[in-house]
């Protein structure tokens, strides 16, 4: 296992286009990072393309890598998470897509009357809670968790910087789980 500082010493390189060091680097972090992006995405031949994914962005990305303290595995973690994430929202999109059809036409025999009462009065509550929030961080959650959009399209779409989307997100999160826990 490459430490800290061989892992940096790499990412350093490989920024400078040094494909040996970008070889050493997937020789040392691919296992881990493959094992990220197969427990996103549960699906072996997509977490493969996925880690190819991943070191593709690392090699055009390497030089925004900064050394500043936090592990610069961490940073690679991310970059693999947040693709294999992507990957699993497009899926999520085509088989939506694919059976969108069919499940406006089918009813779920599972779900008696007692069940979809409690599923009205839960999604009844979930909208109150969702009202208590500001307007535009109701619909950045909306987006986030229901329509699959990524934080950058979210950031985009509401015009703030993703760092600021991402704090909307988790502070709207633990607004509604106490809304949700009253």
């Amino acid at each position: 296992m490459a430490t800290r500082d061989e892992i940096e010493g790499m990412l350093a390189r490989t920024a400078l286009g040094d494909r040996a060091s970008f070889a050493a680097l997937y020789e040392a972090c691919s296992a881990k990072l493959f094992g990220v992006a197969l427990r996103v995405l549960r699906d072996r031949g997509e977490a493969e393309e996925a880690l190819q994914e991943a070191f593709v962005r690392i090699w055009h990305k390497a030089d925004q890598y900064a050394a500043n303290g936090l592990s610069p595995m961490t940073w690679l973690i991310t970059v693999t998470r947040n693709l294999s994430i992507d990957r699993l929202r497009k899926r999520k999109r085509r088989e939506a897509q694919a059976d969108g059809d069919a499940v406006e036409l089918m009813v779920d025999p599972g779900l008696g009357p007692e069940a979809l009462a409690v599923a009205s009065d839960e999604r009844t509550q979930i909208a109150a809670c969702l009202g208590e929030l500001e307007a535009a961080r109701a619909g950045a959650v909306r987006g986030a968790y229901l329509d699959g959009l990524s934080y950058e399209e979210l950031a985009t779409r509401h015009g703030v910087p993703l760092n600021t989307m991402r704090t909307w997100l988790r502070r709207s999160l633990l607004k509604l789980r106490e809304c949700l826990s009253r």
